[in-house]
């Protein structure tokens, strides 16, 4: 079964499947944790590599979540989605990795392009929106990348980061306001 965007798209079948697998990594079955890898390993990499910047920082990390899954799972207590408390593990473990870390400075891509992109400018436009997100202060990157890259919801979001709802709008507004800032900052 390939990795799903977000807990709220899964069908309530699989979201209940997914409790009893973490039930099973509870009871210390190796084979239901490679389960739950294999399911959330996508979203899980892809929202700790726009936290750490670097793909090497965010694998380790990822390991570290897998680790904390394996000794933590009997801590779940079903108040929010498998998924949920996932991507909270997952954002705890980052944040013991990277705290202090200042985010990665990215170098600026050539302007002299194509004006039809091809595969190195595709890449390069990928490394300006990384660059970016990395300019975002954590609080703020972590809310756009579960938002738009996690495909959470607010409520999920607010449930991953233990803050409330309303947190999560306000952040996710200042986060477009500098994101549009940077935008703005590039094209003049």
């Amino acid at each position: 079964m390939p990795p799903h965007r977000s807990g709220a798209a899964r069908p309530a079948r699989a979201r209940r499947d997914d409790g009893r697998v973490l039930a099973a990594v509870a009871d210390g079955d190796a084979a239901a944790l490679t389960a739950l890898y294999e399911r959330y390993a996508g979203p899980l990499f892809a929202f700790l590599y726009r936290l750490a910047g670097d793909r090497g920082t965010a694998e380790e990390i990822l390991q570290d979540t897998l680790l904390a899954v394996w000794r933590s799972a009997g801590t779940y207590r079903g108040r929010s989605s498998v998924s949920t408390w996932l991507f909270g593990v997952a954002r705890r473990q980052a944040h013991n990795r990277l705290r202090g870390v200042p985010p990665p400075v990215a170098a600026e891509p050539d302007d002299g392009a194509d004006p039809l992109p091809g595969p190195e400018e595709l890449a390069v436009g990928q490394e300006r929106v990384r660059a970016t997100l990395a300019r975002l202060p954590l609080a703020q990157r972590e809310v756009v990348v579960l938002a738009f890259l996690g495909d959470l919801s607010h409520r999920e979001i607010a449930e991953v980061l233990e803050i409330p709802v309303g947190t999560v709008k306000s952040r996710l507004h200042h986060a477009r306001a500098t994101l549009r800032e940077y935008a703005d900052e590039r094209t003049s």
